[in-house]
Formats: C-alpha cells, structure tokens, sequence
C-alpha cells in the first residue's frame, strides 16, 4: 500500500481511505486516489472537506438507507451524489430483541452479522450492480460509503477489488483496517453489555466470508457471481481493469 492510507487524517469521516496499491491482475497495481471508501459525510470539518476537494472527487456512491441518508446528508459541494440504499436490517433486528427484553451475547451478534452479510448477496446484488455499472461509465473520482463504512462499505470495497484480481489476503487486509480507523463508542447504546458493542462497531473476518459463502452456494463461485449477479462479463472486466489499474506489468 501507498503512504495515504495510513496519513490523511480525515476528522468527520475516520474511516475515509483509496484502494489504490494492492496489486491486481498481471501484477498491475490498482490506481492510487481513483477508488475512495468512507463512512458518511455528513459530519466533515471545513479542514476535511478542503482535503477531500483537494482530490477531485466527484461521485459520490451512497449505500445508506433512506433515514440514514436523511439524517445526515452529505455536505461536499461540486460532488453528484447517487443513491444506493441497502437499508440497515441488522439495525431493526437488534432492537426488536432489545425492546423484548433478550440479552444479547457476542457469540449472537457474529451470527446476526453474518446472516445480514449473507443477506446483502442475496437481497441486494443489484444494490452493488449499479455501484459498478457507475464505475464504469468513467474513472472519474469516487467515493463509496455507507454509515460507518465498513459493513455494506466493506463488502463493496471487496468486490471491487477482487473484480480487478487482487488477492483474498490483500482483500481482507482492507476490510480488517477499519478496525484500525473508526473509535469505539465511548458508551453503551441500550444498555449493551462492552462486549457485545465491541462486536457490533467492528469488523470480523467471519462477516466477510459470510458473503462470499453465499456468492459460492448461489451463484457457484465468484465469477459466476461476477457474470449473472453483477452482470459484469468480459468486456465490463477488462474496461475496470483499463479504468482503474496501472498500465504495464510489475512481472518480470
């Protein structure tokens, strides 16, 4: 990876990163400040959004629901926002069992997370579609990103790497930094027990792969998935590629 993941520091949105370096097909690296991920902009300091218009964006891909969006819309000016929602189902889940009184383990909230992973292949593929269809009309500068960016962001930004040939462990790599970026909450929402919050504000593998087992049991692999789920055939393959790795090869 390059220098700027780890030294723009953006306040409103800790987890706002490119997914520029990782290496892709034939050894070609994926561009540098092309691909952004976020969580939300709705929350940006005049000193973030002068950084973040330093970088030319100007798409912005958001995977929120509508009450989210709503509540927290995004202040970048000179930016064409696109909504995408995939609505936060974990969400009213957890709270229907709070409300009846259930106390949740952490052991619980890693299987809620990943049937709501399984659930964003099989309820909202188009969801993601469209994010790529968007990618590929031009390499313009863009952001994706959805609350906190890493669940619906996290699995975005996987897909999208994998599609230009980066590796499973450099894939997971990028998931697992958000747990490096966002702050755990300094106090329990719903009386929460610690443990259980610190499943909920983090990432785990098992969330992930989560997703890719339902893309293997469905769609019987990830390039089937590619193909029929994201309708990404060969000639959309090769023009993300063109988009948005370097030229040449780091082959010898």
């Amino acid at each position: 990876m390059g220098e700027f993941n780890t030294t723009m520091h953006v306040s409103g949105a800790l987890n706002f990163r490119h997914l520029g370096g990782y290496v892709g097909q034939d050894g070609r690296p994926v561009v540098a400040r092309r691909i952004f991920r976020s969580d939300h902009l709705g929350a940006l300091t005049a000193d973030d959004e002068l950084q973040i218009s330093a970088l030319g964006l100007r798409r912005v891909l958001d995977l929120r629901g509508v009450d989210e969006r709503a509540a927290a819309p995004c202040v970048l000016e000179s930016v064409t926002v696109f909504s995408l929602p995939i609505e936060p189902t974990i969400v009213q889940v957890l709270g229907e069992l709070i409300a009846a009184g259930h106390q949740l383990t952490p052991n619980e909230i890693v299987a809620h997370m990943q049937h709501t992973y399984r659930r964003f292949v099989r309820n909202n593929t188009h969801r993601f579609a469209e994010l790529f269809a968007h990618l590929l009309e031009s390499d313009e500068p863009t952001v994706f990103h959805c609350t906190a960016g890493k669940d619906r962001t996290g699995l975005a930004a996987a897909l999208i790497l994998r599609s230009l040939g980066v590796c499973e462990v450099d894939v997971m790599r990028d998931y697992l930094l958000t747990n490096e970026r966002l702050k755990m909450p300094e106090s329990s929402r719903h009386g929460l027990a610690p443990e259980v919050v610190t499943v909920l504000s983090r990432v785990q593998p098992e969330f992930l792969q989560a997703s890719f087992e339902a893309v293997d049991a469905d769609y019987g692999g990830l390039e089937g998935y590619f193909r029929e789920g994201l309708l990404l055939g060969d000639p959309e393959r090769e023009r993300l590629r063109e988009l948005y790795l370097e030229p040449g090869s780091l082959r010898v």
